[in-house]
């Protein structure tokens, strides 16, 4: 039996600073998770991750990440997502200034 696919969103780490990006649907990296594209088809979610993976002068470490659509765009499902979309939880620096 096939298995359901889950929505992805395809992120990796900035060259340059280690920031944590995704891909948004018009092919740029951004740093806010709820900006990236959420790929609810598992061929087009090889195809973007590919594309991903040449980018070699832009990102490393290109990966597939489970995500739920919300009224806001694509929120992350688990924990090491919500970590890496938000930042470190011990006290507000970072991504966590800027939200709030």
């Amino acid at each position: 039996m096939a298995h359901a696919f889950t929505p992805k969103v395809v992120t990796a780490n900035a060259l340059l600073d280690g920031d944590v990006v995704y891909l948004t649907p018009d092919d740029r990296w951004t740093r806010q998770f709820h900006k990236a594209e959420l790929i609810d088809d598992e061929a087009h979610a090889q195809i973007r991750l590919l594309d991903a993976e040449m980018r070699h002068a832009e990102v490393v470490g290109p990966y597939l990440a489970d995500a739920s659509a919300t009224g806001a765009g694509p929120h992350p499902v688990q924990l090491r997502e919500t970590f890496r979309a938000f930042g470190p939880s011990n006290y507000p620096h970072g991504k966590q200034v800027a939200t709030r």
